[in-house]
């Protein structure tokens, strides 16, 4: 496995987490924590979750301690608690927490090889032998599904859509062209039940 493997992994990997992080801009505390689904989701709540996924794939399945205590990924915490944000954690503790992991999950990255050998004590036993290069693709993999939800989430909240801060990857950002499109859709659905 090549260097130039790593790199086109870790350039998902951040782009993933760039995407996370952006659909939060310009939203008040009350929209990043609001439960916007049945089962809870919000925005700060899938950030602090994928802290303790990286904590847990880049540090604890290589050994490589991270140096502060996360409460929210241990053995005993409280069920779906790294899904929601309590009072007492505010934005700024939480995104820089997500910072310092990211670091170092990206040490793990940069100093191990790809076919560097992990486990993943919580998966079934045929599984959780792992590689580096597995786990990389196994986080990314995660981390968009998250970002569809944190899409959905900030469209539900005030409109806003795209793919990144760079790139809408939308065919129009105009309003009246997504109500058009809806209204065809939902006269084309109305016209298949019948």
């Amino acid at each position: 496995m090549t260097d130039s493997m790593k790199d086109d992994l870790q350039t998902y990997l951040r782009l993933g987490r760039e995407a996370i992080l952006w659909k939060m801009d310009g939203l008040s505390e009350y929209d990043i924590r609001r439960p916007m689904t049945s089962t809870g989701t919000n925005l700060l709540g899938l950030v602090k979750h994928l802290t303790a996924v990286e904590l847990g794939y880049f540090g604890w399945t290589f050994d490589r301690p991270f140096d502060e205590d996360i409460p929210w990924a241990g053995v005993d915490a409280e069920l779906n608690s790294d899904m929601w944000a309590t009072p007492d954690e505010s934005s700024e503790y939480i995104l820089g927490l997500y910072e310092r992991i990211t670091v170092h999950s990206d040490a793990t990255i940069a100093e191990l090889p790809l076919d560097a050998p992990g486990l993943v004590p919580h998966w079934p036993e045929d599984r959780a032998h792992v590689t580096l290069h597995r786990i990389i693709v196994h986080v990314i993999a995660d981390m968009d599904r998250h970002a569809g939800h944190a899409d959905i989430v900030r469209e539900s909240i005030d409109g806003s859509v795209g793919l990144s801060v760079r790139n809408h990857n939308l065919p129009s950002t105009e309003a009246a062209y997504w109500a058009a499109y809806r209204d065809r859709l939902d006269e084309a659905a109305r016209r298949f039940e019948t």
